[in-house]
């Protein structure tokens, strides 16, 4: 944390996802207490708004990362993010909810060009033993972020002057996030020769199927994709349980997505502090069953918990911290189930490819979280309560957990490594 070769990417990205979820958090809160019955479809919709660039755009950023210095791109897109956080203050200003989800989506596409330079530069810069504590800092700094920005996007919009708040505190972040991209260390280009292309479908669908090509990869991919959905599953149905079943206020939404943030860095934290040994997939199995638990915990405890309208409320019963306390463990387990896969993806990459295969990757999990978000809307839409909503979830991410351990187990098997 105090090397220059880590420092700064780390505080670059960290402000970038603070940013991202406090310019989010705001339209979020805005949405649910400003358009009634569509509130819940709205907020279903912008983690998928969020998301759809990474499907499209991922494959041409992983090229320009492999083929271009990493750290004077990212510094161009840390200036995307200024320009994109000025137009974010209209639309707050005027209230126009078209051009606050059209912001949106412009950070989901310079989200999608500054992922593969960030997780593609970290092998630059670290050694091997390194990349472990690297990615835990590197999620938890992001769920850091997540946790400010969830926090900072309810307070400021519900100041009486909350436009004029907010506008400004994205436009300030985005200005310390420049800063920071400045001192990231030069990163050579690993295929100076490679030419992007700009044919989006064309260049996607080659770069999944070369991603397919590599077995480790591709399980990686599988199981940070399913790590997406349910996180873009989840994050939609907290705000729409406190609204619709605890009657809650926009500061409740506030806490319980503050919670959730906290306990996603503590689990990566706690990855990075603590695994060190060949074993590190048996985590992933171990955390997957954790999120199905504390999940079905949650929607349980809520179904039971009656009015809970206030934070004082919240935090004055015991169904309140029972929540909030399956809301913390429910995210540590799912930092510690999705550091030690994106750890894989790097390992197992072609330094000539790492960075593409980071973009197959955000591929994949756009792919998955925009479906996920999708059928949440709908189903939202059609009536299905919330709690039913995660129960659901947590059903399904028992089956894909238990998929994992047998596919690493019999991987275990044939290649002599212990990993259980």
């Amino acid at each position: 944390m105090r090397a220059r070769r880590f420092a700064p990417l780390f505080w670059t990205q960290a402000l970038g996802a603070l940013n991202d979820n406090m310019f989010k958090n705001a339209l979020v809160v805005l949405a649910l207490f400003r358009l009634a019955h569509l509130g819940p479809v709205v907020v279903a919709l912008s983690g998928g708004v969020f998301l759809a660039p990474y499907a499209v755009f991922s494959a041409t950023a992983g090229q320009i990362a492999d083929a271009h210095e990493k750290s004077g791109v990212i510094r161009l897109v840390k200036f995307w993010e200024l320009g994109l956080m000025a137009l974010a203050s209209l639309g707050f200003l005027s209230g126009s909810f078209s051009v606050l989800l059209a912001v949106l989506f412009g950070l989901g596409v310079q989200a999608a060009f500054f992922s593969p330079l960030k997780y593609g530069i970290l092998p630059d810069h670290l050694s091997e033993q390194e990349l472990v504590a690297g990615n835990g800092l590197v999620e938890a700094g992001t769920f850091i972020g997540i946790l400010l920005g969830t926090v900072l996007g309810g307070v400021l919009l519900l100041l009486p002057d909350g436009a004029l708040a907010a506008s400004g505190a994205c436009l300030g972040v985005a200005a310390l996030g420049i800063v920071a991209a400045y001192r990231i260390p030069p990163a050579p280009s690993v295929q100076p020769q490679l030419r992007p292309g700009w044919n989006f479908a064309a260049e996607t669908w080659a770069l999944v199927r070369l991603a397919r090509e590599n077995a480790p990869v591709w399980f990686a991919i599988y199981g940070i994709s399913w790590f997406w959905a349910v996180g873009a599953t989840l994050l939609a149905a907290f705000p729409t349980l406190a609204r619709a079943l605890l009657h809650a206020d926009g500061h409740v939404v506030t806490l319980m997505l503050g919670v959730f943030a906290v306990g996603v860095g503590v689990g990566s934290l706690a990855v990075a502090r603590f695994v060190r040994d060949a074993a590190l997939l048996a985590y992933v199995a171990a955390a997957g069953v954790g999120v199905s638990v504390f999940t079905a915990d949650f929607a349980f405890t809520a179904l039971h918990a009656g009015r809970l309208g206030t934070v004082a409320a919240v935090l004055g019963c015991l169904a309140g911290w029972h929540m909030l306390a399956d809301l913390l463990l429910l995210a540590v387990c799912g930092g510690a189930f999705s550091v030690p896969l994106y750890v894989l993806l790097q390992e197992c990459s072609a330094a000539s490819h790492r960075a593409r295969m980071v973009g197959a990757n955000n591929v994949m999990n756009a792919l998955a979280s925009v479906l996920a978000a999708g059928l949440t809307a709908l189903l939202y839409a059609r009536g299905v309560g919330a709690p039913a909503v995660l129960l659901g979830a947590a059903a399904g991410n028992a089956l894909v957990t238990w998929w994992i351990f047998l596919t690493v187990r019999r991987g275990a098997a044939m290649s002599g490594r212990r990993v259980f």
